[in-house]
């Protein structure tokens, strides 16, 4: 046992290592067009046959080689594989596309080891998980899966409610390449905020098709080409969509993510999908972020008890029911059957002048009004975003301060609300330009009057928009999952603004190609709340 997955197991309450482990580094395997890629195989110390778990990664091998260590402690065979053009690997790194064809070519090779005994599972999150989905039609007959905070496909998280995920690319595209080139480095400005100051930094600049080197130093080949292929093009994310690969022969999988990570609803969309085909996933949820290390914690010990399950047949750690999910505000864990659990009562709240929110019917009344400028775009401010350093829940007060900021809050509440599930609201708004950004965040406002989000989302309008009657957009909104009990005496708030930069790359107010823009026009926005554009918020609302 080496002291790195000795202090991983104490750390995460792992259960009792049963063998060492011998390590086989550097293995280049073929793929079928003759690259070579990175391979480590570790093997469990104990005589007999056993699993063997996959992970495929563009990460380097450092740090998830003793995750490897661990679950090869604990009777599995694992293969850690360098995707292509990362780490050792040969070829060029072009993100997503060649995790199909390279995995299968993977899974030829442990096919034929003379150590592989037919079970087989895969593990690992983000980049990691879709790695798995992009082979999941192909796995043996014994196989078992264990995805978290990731998707199938990834054309909905570049480009959330129509705008591009800025902050997630520029910020992943440091990581890739730090570590790559400098790993000391980037785990400094990981922990220091550095890859944050540098995204916002970067972000600032115009065009944007100069921002791979603004942020490495260097030109990344895949960050140009994404910028000239991959915008408006459905042709490009059509090949690396594997969510049709998903259905009834698809193998037992536990989902794992968090309420405030970036690909939540596309991974309750691929649990939903394998529960319509049939199955019955497993899925846990915490209040966690992307890179919250509570929930790698989380993960690896369920991925142990999950393959023990379904590859060894030993279903004693599994429990009763399927879906865990934690509820905020309440800081209480609950089991479910599914998810959601139930239908649930659709509750109605109004905004209204003034600044306030209310479940009585609307009246007539002249629309609120702020300036979208883009030279000074409205900042992000925590949520389900991609960071080391300020995603999850946090104050709202330097946002809700803001001039191109409306605010609308509820009187306290004199019962609980518990919402489960997406929050939805129809927004009616009017903007000087055809192109504009909408922007809503519900928050729980405490007692002491501190505002925290719990949920949002970003609708993105364009030129190419169909006209509508007095040019007054009515959106709707389906904002990020989320389980959270508002309290009595906590008032619910509504904010509504035009941006959340960089985590949505700023409405520029022009039809400027998005990589090659540099003008910025200011939008004059007006929100409406009559009775006849009665902008509204519909919460999911369960008793448990």
């Amino acid at each position: 046992m080496s002291f790195a997955s000795r202090f991983l197991a104490e750390m995460y309450g792992l259960p009792k290592r049963k063998s060492g482990v011998t390590r086989q580094r550097g293995l280049m395997l073929p793929m079928r067009d003759g690259i070579e890629l990175e391979t480590d195989h570790y093997a469990p110390r104990l005589p007999g046959g056993h699993p063997t778990i996959l992970m495929r990664l563009p990460y380097g091998m450092q740090g998830f080689g003793t995750v490897a260590e661990a679950y090869g402690e604990r009777g599995f065979h694992v293969v850690l594989q360098s995707c292509r053009g990362t780490g050792k690997s040969g070829g060029e790194f072009d993100p997503l596309t060649h995790e199909r064809s390279d995995g299968l070519d993977t899974l030829s090779w442990i096919k034929a080891q003379p150590w592989y005994d037919g079970r087989l599972g895969l593990s690992g999150p983000s980049y990691l998980g879709y790695a798995q989905w992009a082979i999941c039609d192909a796995l043996p007959r014994q196989s078992a899966m264990a995805t978290k905070v990731t998707s199938a496909e990834f054309k909905s998280v570049v480009f959330p409610g129509g705008a591009f995920h800025l902050s997630l690319w520029l910020s992943w595209l440091q990581v890739v390449e730090g570590i790559r080139h400098s790993p000391v480095d980037m785990f400094r400005r990981m922990i220091s905020g550095g890859i944050e100051a540098r995204t916002l930094k970067a972000s600032m600049k115009l065009p944007l098709i100069d921002a791979d080197k603004r942020v490495t130093g260097h030109r990344v080949p895949f960050w140009k080409r994404w910028m000239t292929d991959a915008i408006g093009n459905d042709a490009f994310w059509e090949a690396l969509d594997h969510t049709h690969r998903l259905g009834p022969r698809t193998p037992p999988n536990h989902f794992i993510s968090g309420w405030y990570d970036f690909m939540l609803d596309q991974l309750l969309r691929d649990y939903t999908s394998l529960v319509d085909a049939g199955q019955t996933p497993y899925l846990t949820v915490g209040p966690w972020t992307h890179v919250a290390n509570e929930l790698q914690g989380a993960s690896i010990r369920e991925t142990l008890t999950w393959m023990r399950a379904h590859l060894l047949g030993d279903r004693s750690g599994l429990r009763d029911k399927p879906v865990r999910i934690h509820i905020s505000g309440l800081d209480e864990w609950r089991d479910f059957e599914n998810f959601p659990p139930g239908l649930p009562d659709d509750q109605i709240w109004h905004i209204h002048p003034e600044g306030v929110l209310s479940q009585r019917p609307v009246k007539r009344s002249a629309p609120d009004t702020y300036t979208y400028d883009p030279r000074k775009p409205t900042p992000a401010v925590g949520g389900a975003m991609f960071a080391f350093k300020g995603a999850g829940p946090v104050d709202n007060a330097r946002l809700e301060q803001r001039d191109d900021v409306l605010t609308y809050t509820s009187e306290p509440l004199f019962n609980p609300v518990t919402i489960i599930g997406n929050v939805r609201v129809t927004l009616y708004a009017r903007a000087s330009l055809p192109n504009a950004d909408f922007f809503v965040r519900l928050c729980d406002v405490d007692e002491k009057g501190v505002s925290t989000n719990i949920c949002d989302g970003l609708v993105r309008m364009t030129s190419a928009a169909p006209a509508v009657v007095d040019d007054i957009w009515k959106l709707n909104f389906k904002l990020h999952a989320t389980a959270h009990c508002f309290k009595q005496d906590h008032r619910l708030r509504l904010i509504i603004a035009s941006g959340a930069h960089p985590r949505f790359a700023r409405n520029t107010g022009t039809d400027e190609p998005f990589g090659e823009a540099t003008t910025l026009v200011s939008a004059n926005i007006e929100i409406f709340h009559d009775p006849a554009r009665p902008t509204a918020v519909h919460l999911p609302v369960h008793e448990i």
